[in-house]
């Protein structure tokens, strides 16, 4: 999908270090602030687009780029790619993300919202449990472990889920596992939906050809809502 809202590469400090992401802007050039978090893939036209919807939805929209501007198409180069992102430095770079995209002057919330997609879904929420307060709505798709805090006692952000039934690579029993748990120890208002499709069913330019359009739209329609009621 093509977008018509302003966008560009940003630079901003995470840790000492200096992190790089793409900043998607809505048309009236402020709003309520997003970090969305990338599948596995990297920084990819897919999560691009994802912002750009985004920003065209009213969001200030932040993709962080968790890859040092790696880019693949393959199962299992992105697979090596997952497994050399220790946890924690994804946690500190995205850390780093929030801290910039509140100071934006663009920015209207006091705190945030993610949304993140595969490898993305499991940082989600490890966001939301490390930044607490600051993020006022998490929406993990089909995350997989890589990721996934321990513990959600850190959480006050409302979560919605959305997960597959026939999830290869994060067994919908594990997935209704995480709800329970996340619903248990965090306290928060938890909701997930499981849709009748694979892995990365969101995702139109999926290499594996998972995508299903239905559930896809519905998925979406749902957590635009829902960041739309949550973060302001």
């Amino acid at each position: 999908m093509a977008s018509k809202t302003p966008h560009q590469n940003v630079s901003f400090p995470s840790k000492g270090q200096t992190a790089h992401g793409y900043l998607a802007l809505p048309e009236g050039g402020n709003g309520p602030g997003i970090i969305v978090i990338q599948e596995w893939w990297g920084l990819t036209d897919h999560i691009r687009d994802v912002a750009d919807r985004l920003a065209a939805e009213g969001f200030v929209a932040l993709a962080p780029d968790l890859m040092g501007g790696w880019i693949t198409h393959d199962g299992a180069e992105a697979a090596q790619m997952m497994s050399d992102l220790p946890a924690e430095t994804g946690a500190d770079l995205l850390a780093g993300a929030v801290e910039y995209l509140l100071a934006l002057d663009a920015v209207t919330s006091h705190k945030v919202g993610t949304i993140g997609f595969c490898m993305g879904g499991g940082f989600v929420l490890a966001l939301a449990a490390q930044q607490g307060e600051k993020i006022a709505a998490a929406v993990p798709f089909y995350g997989v472990g890589q990721g996934v805090p321990e513990s959600y006692t850190g959480v006050a952000a409302s979560i919605q889920g959305h997960y597959a039934e026939h999830d290869a690579f994060y067994p919908v029993e594990q997935a209704r596992a995480q709800e329970q748990q996340i619903r248990q120890e965090s306290g928060a208002d938890v909701t997930f939906y499981y849709y009748d499709a694979a892995h990365a069913f969101h995702n139109d330019q999926n290499p594996a050809g998972n995508y299903r359009k239905e559930a896809a739209q519905l998925a979406w329609s749902r957590a635009v809502g829902f960041l739309k009621e949550n973060v302001s």
